[in-house]
């Protein structure tokens, strides 16, 4: 480890892969028990387990770790990434995840202080979205951004880009790149699709049309085939959590230094303080 911030980074790793591990499998078999196969129904699984205040904290402060290292990501390039627009995009990707996962975070940290917090819905945001000005456009715009992520998650998966920032070990490169192919298609997959759904809203201007992986998963098991397309997905999603554990031992991190973060900062601040 070169810093405490490279330990943060991969600590948000495992508590991504924590959650998506539980998620995926109460999609495949706590459903039928009337789990809630989603992100805040796998968090309140984890606090029902033996020890589950500590494990969810734990988890919150990986989530919170991982949101630090999207955000060095985006603002401070600490991926390195091009002055270009496929960097910039990457960049953009970044931000919006690390946005996404705080909201995970937060939603962990509440399920622990005071076992409750609000369930996931893709409608309470396209509603909050479609209350602001140009609010149709909003909600219409996070539908394509999130389609666009999405496509570009599953097409790092089969086209092997992911591969550039890891570091495998040669005797189990195969297997542990078939699960990162695997995790990468179908979460990214999963993502198109609930960008589908508030592309939809936007255009009936309903927020209550917006969804996210619950609704995804339902709208997959209504298709030809889709009691097989459904265990697909979930298990889709379980792979995905066992990639963020693989990139949680084996992703080159660039860490910023203490300087680093000082100098991104002062740049935000001043930014911010040139602000009417």
């Amino acid at each position: 480890m070169t810093n405490k911030f490279e330990f943060l980074a991969r600590w948000g790793y495992a508590a991504r892969g924590v959650v998506y591990i539980t998620l995926g499998l109460i999609a495949l078999i706590g459903s039928s028990a009337g789990e809630e196969a989603s992100t805040h129904g796998a968090l309140s699984n984890l606090l029902d387990q033996p020890f589950g205040r500590i494990l969810l904290g734990t988890v919150a402060v990986g989530l919170v770790g991982h949101v630090l290292w999207r955000f060095a990501q985006a603002l401070l390039n600490a991926d390195a990434q091009e002055n270009n627009i496929k960097g910039y995009l990457a960049r953009a990707g970044n931000l919006t995840s690390g946005i996404v996962n705080g909201a995970l975070a937060l939603a962990a940290a509440r399920l622990v202080v005071a076992s409750g917090g609000g369930s996931e819905s893709g409608g309470s945001l396209a509603a909050w979205l479609m209350q602001q000005p140009f609010g149709r456009i909003l909600v219409g715009l996070l539908g394509l951004v999130i389609i666009a992520a999405g496509a570009v998650q599953a097409w790092r998966g089969i086209s092997r880009k992911y591969r550039e920032r890891l570091q495998l070990p040669a005797d189990r490169s195969d297997f542990l790149g078939r699960v990162s192919v695997f995790g990468l298609a179908a979460r990214g997959i999963v993502l198109s699709i609930t960008g589908g759904f508030f592309v939809f809203a936007a255009f009936v201007v309903d927020s209550k049309q917006a969804g996210s992986i619950p609704e995804a998963l339902d709208w997959v098991s209504n298709l030809p085939w889709g009691t097989y397309l459904y265990a697909l997905a979930a298990a889709g999603l379980v792979a995905f959590g066992v990639y963020s554990f693989i990139e949680a031992r084996y992703r080159r991190i660039d860490a910023p230094e203490q300087a680093d973060i000082q100098r991104g900062l002062a740049k935000a601040s001043s930014v911010m303080n040139k602000l009417p």
